[in-house]
């Protein structure tokens, strides 16, 4: 029977003797059936959920992982140098600021590998960690240490990449909440998104099938947005559901524009008439949505508001037409804006009033955060401060 981990379901796989622990079990043949509690109450290192979704299976994203990295033979290296039985404690070293994630995943991999190893903890998702901060400890049989060392730290450091990211946009972006997108990396998608919760945003839709998303390329197959919206309501009702359901994204596209860079004055003043043209277009198809659903009843919930962020010349924003498009929603609907959202960018695009803004980057341009396992944690650090890593 499955297990269900706030929502994610987990299902105990057969694991395949390349990655138990002893250095004799070789054979393809030997299976060993590993039992992981999968409860708040074994694991108290979960303090921030991972989201819900319906199929994802955490357990077996774990074996994929250690499964790919042990192939058909095990970890070759370990069974040449560690003696079977030895044990040791190693510890988890930050090398360079930001805030720590996937401690609860990172625990359900050595719990993967050996539930016999102890692991502890200092720091817990979402805490902000320094250089040189020794934040975790696991304690317990050598080799099986090493063996999930590889895969804790990849799942660690890319949440923790992810988290940090979030965190510093979500805290420019207020009173805006930042969300990301289904920008992830394959096969990772609620990894991922549990690291931006972790990390202090929210999630945008988990996939294609929580939450209607009306986009450029359904509108222009259903003939315009009001078909499209039509379309969604008569579907909804049909279907007896009731989910969210955005539209957008209603968007700003630069065509046949000709700017100089050898003229200045020429090149700003093309870049206004070009943003004027497209600022009209745009905000009578916020209009047209906001018309039809005045004069019936939908079940529309959220407008996207895309590349309504347009850089200037100077390296500046202009986020004037996002301030009307807000202006003219006045409220009815929630707003998104979305397009040019950079940590630089975050702040004043918050400050027009929208309700969220989504970033592909917290997930598809991630830059992991530099965590090491160390079982010599001295030398470990001596080298650290001889590299200015730690």
């Amino acid at each position: 029977m499955p297990l269900i981990i706030c929502g994610v379901s987990i299902v105990s796989p057969v694991i395949s003797s390349p990655r138990l622990c002893s250095k004799t079990s070789s054979s393809s043949s030997s299976k060993r059936v590993i039992s992981m509690s999968a409860t708040t109450t074994q694991f108290q290192s979960i303090t921030i959920k991972p989201p819900s979704h319906p199929t994802y299976d955490l357990k077996g994203v774990i074996k994929l992982a250690l499964d790919e990295d042990a192939g058909d033979r095990g970890d070759v290296s370990c069974i040449a140098t560690i003696p079977s039985e030895m044990e040791v404690e190693a510890h988890f070293l930050a090398k360079e600021n930001g805030v720590v994630a996937g401690i609860a995943l990172a625990e359900m991999v050595f719990q993967e590998v050996d539930p016999s190893l102890k692991v502890e903890w200092s720091q817990k998702d979402g805490d902000l960690v320094h250089k040189g901060l020794q934040f975790g400890k696991v304690h317990g049989r050598a080799y099986n240490i090493v063996v999930a060392e590889r895969v804790a730290l990849n799942f660690m450091q890319r949440m923790s990449g992810i988290a940090t990211l979030t965190k510093a946009m979500a805290d420019a972006a207020h009173p805006a909440c930042i969300l990301e997108t289904r920008k992830t990396a394959p096969g990772l998608r609620l990894v991922d998104k549990w690291a931006v919760l972790i990390g202090g945003g929210k999630n945008h839709r988990m996939g294609l099938f929580d939450m209607v998303m009306i986009k450029d390329n359904h509108i222009s197959i259903a003939g315009g947005i009001t078909n499209a919206i039509r379309s969604v309501d008569q579907y909804l009702e049909q279907q007896n559901l009731k989910m969210e359901f955005e539209v957008g994204p209603i968007s700003v596209k630069f065509v046949g524009i000709h700017l100089s860079l050898t003229d200045k004055g020429k090149m700003d003043l093309l870049f206004k008439l070009a943003v004027k043209g497209v600022e009209t277009r745009t905000l009578e198809e916020v209009k047209e949505v906001l018309d039809y659903t005045s004069g019936t009843k939908s079940s529309l919930t959220r407008i996207m508001l895309d590349n309504m962020v347009v850089p200037l010349p100077n390296g500046d924003i202009d986020v004037s037409m996002l301030k009307e498009a807000v202006s003219l929603i006045d409220g009815r609907f929630e707003t998104e804006a979305s397009g040019n959202v950079t940590l630089d960018t975050v702040h004043k695009i918050g400050q027009t009033g929208v309700t969220y803004i989504s970033s592909g980057a917290l997930t598809h341009s991630v830059k992991a955060l530099d965590i090491s396992l160390k079982i010599d944690t001295e030398l470990a650090l001596q080298v650290g401060r001889r590299t200015n890593r730690a």
